[in-house]
């Protein structure tokens, strides 16, 4: 079993820049891929950027050149760097780790992120 805890959200002024982080409770090392969703209100989860285990990186095209996905092995922790923020950036955002040996699925519990002046 994989806990991921995720940290960072808060309530925001459009442009502004927080960072999300996600630590997991075991070794990032072996991921096939980790990403960040984020579900709205009323909408289903969708997508926000992934990175595999050899760096590669994928975005939704709302938040390309705005978010950049990163990870630290060292500290077992994966990064969303998020700029320029929109109020439709506002939503909870979900960590997710799939891992190598069973491809199984590991979410986080959330963080809400509210973007409004």
């Amino acid at each position: 079993q994989v806990q991921l805890v995720e940290s960072g959200g808060d309530l925001v002024q459009p442009g502004g820049s927080p960072r999300l982080s996600c630590v997991a409770s075991r070794s990032i090392r072996s991921i096939y891929r980790m990403g960040w969703y984020r579900q709205a209100p009323g909408k289903q989860r969708d997508l926000v950027a992934t990175i595999t285990s050899g760096g590669n990186t994928n975005y939704a095209d709302s938040v390309k050149g705005r978010f950049t996905i990163s990870k630290d092995n060292a500290k077992n922790t994966l990064y969303l760097q998020m700029n320029s923020l929109k109020p439709e950036d506002t939503a909870v955002y979900y960590c997710n780790a799939v891992y190598s040996e069973t491809l199984r699925n590991y979410w986080g519990q959330g963080t809400q992120v509210t973007v409004s002046s």
